[in-house]
C-alpha cells in the first residue's frame, strides 16, 4: 500500500511568500516617482540654446519646472509641493548632507588645517581624528552662523509663515549659500570651470550655475588650506633641523630625531599659545 502524501501545513499569515515593500523601501520609491515625474517637466524646462550646448540645468530651472508642473491653484496662485514629496526632498537632502557640509561650508579648509597640524607636531594620533572632527564640525557651525541666519531670515522663516513656496525657499537658501562660496573663490578658479563648462561669464552671483560654483569653491578651499598648512610646517622643520644637527655633530646618527625634537616641538606649541593663533587665524580667513 502506498503511504498518503502529507499535506504540506499552510502557513499561518496569509501573505507570506509575496513580495512586499517595506516601510524603510518608501522613501526611496517615493524619490524614484519624484524624479520620473520630474523628467518630463526638466525636458521642457530646457530652451534651445541649453540643448545645443550640452549644459545641464541649474537648480533654479529645475524648482521652476517642479513649481509649474503643480499648477496654479483656485486662487491663481502656484501650489506648493505636496507632504510626500517634501518628504522625499528632505530624505535625499540628509543623504547628501555630508557632501555639501563638505563641498559647500567651511569644513574643509579648517578639517585640513587642523590635520597639517597634527602632522607637522608628528604626535600620530594625537588629538584623535574623532577630535579634529569635531573641532572642525563646530567651527563651521561658528564661522557659517551669519549665512545661516540670513538663510533663516530670507528663506526659512518665510516659508513658516506661508509667505513663500517650498522650491522658492530652496532657491532663496542656494542663493544665499552661492553667495558665501563665491566671496571666498579665487577669480581663477572660478573661471576654469566657467571656461571648462562652455557659458558665458554670468553678470552675477544669481545667474552662476551650482555645479560650476560648487567645484570652484572646493579647489580654491583646497589651495587656501595647503597654503595653510605650509606656512605651519616652517617652524616645526626648524625644530627638526636644529635637532638633527645637533645629534649629527654629536654622533648619534642611530637616534631619531623626532623622538627628540617632538618634546621640544610640544612645548614650543604651547608656549606660543598655538591652538589660540591657529583658531583665530581660520575664523579671520572667513572674514568678509
Amino acid at each position: 500500500m502506498t503511504r498518503p502524501t502529507p499535506k504540506k501545513p499552510s502557513p499561518k499569515n496569509p501573505r507570506m511568500g509575496q513580495k512586499t515593500t517595506t516601510r524603510f523601501a518608501r522613501p526611496a520609491i517615493m524619490a524614484a516617482f519624484v524624479a520620473v515625474l520630474a523628467c518630463p517637466s526638466l525636458v521642457h524646462a530646457q530652451n534651445e540654446s541649453a540643448l545645443a550646448s550640452n549644459s545641464l540645468p541649474d537648480i533654479a530651472q529645475m524648482l521652476e519646472a517642479v513649481d509649474q508642473a503643480t499648477g496654479p491653484g483656485p486662487d491663481g496662485k502656484i501650489n506648493d509641493w505636496s507632504a510626500p514629496i517634501k518628504l522625499a526632498v528632505v530624505f535625499a537632502g540628509l543623504a547628501l548632507l555630508p557632501s555639501l557640509l563638505v563641498m559647500m561650508t567651511s569644513f574643509t579648509r579648517i578639517v585640513i588645517v587642523l590635520g597639517f597640524v597634527r602632522r607637522a607636531l608628528t604626535t600620530q594620533n594625537i588629538p584623535p581624528t574623532v577630535a579634529i572632527v569635531g573641532l572642525a564640525l563646530f567651527l563651521t557651525i561658528f564661522t557659517m552662523t551669519p549665512t545661516l541666519a540670513v538663510i533663516n531670515e530670507q528663506a526659512f522663516k518665510p516659508y513658516l509663515a506661508e509667505e513663500i513656496t517650498f522650491a522658492q525657499g530652496i532657491l532663496i537658501g542656494n542663493n544665499v549659500l552661492k553667495d558665501f562660496m563665491v566671496s571666498h573663490t579665487r577669480e581663477s578658479d572660478l573661471g576654469l570651470f566657467i571656461q571648462l563648462a562652455g557659458i558665458q561669464r554670468p553678470d552675477s552671483v544669481a545667474d552662476l550655475p551650482t555645479h560650476v560654483a560648487i567645484p570652484a569653491f572646493a579647489i580654491s578651499e583646497f589651495r587656501t588650506a595647503f597654503e595653510m598648512g605650509c606656512l605651519l610646517f616652517i617652524p616645526f622643520l626648524l625644530v627638526d633641523l636644529v635637532v638633527a644637527g645637533i645629534l649629527l655633530s654629536a654622533g648619534m646618527m642611530m637616534l631619531p630625531p623626532s623622538m627628540i625634537s617632538l618634546p621640544f616641538k610640544i612645548i614650543l606649541f604651547v608656549l606660543v599659545d598655538g591652538w589660540q593663533l591657529l583658531i583665530r587665524s581660520l575664523v579671520n580667513s572667513f572674514a568678509i
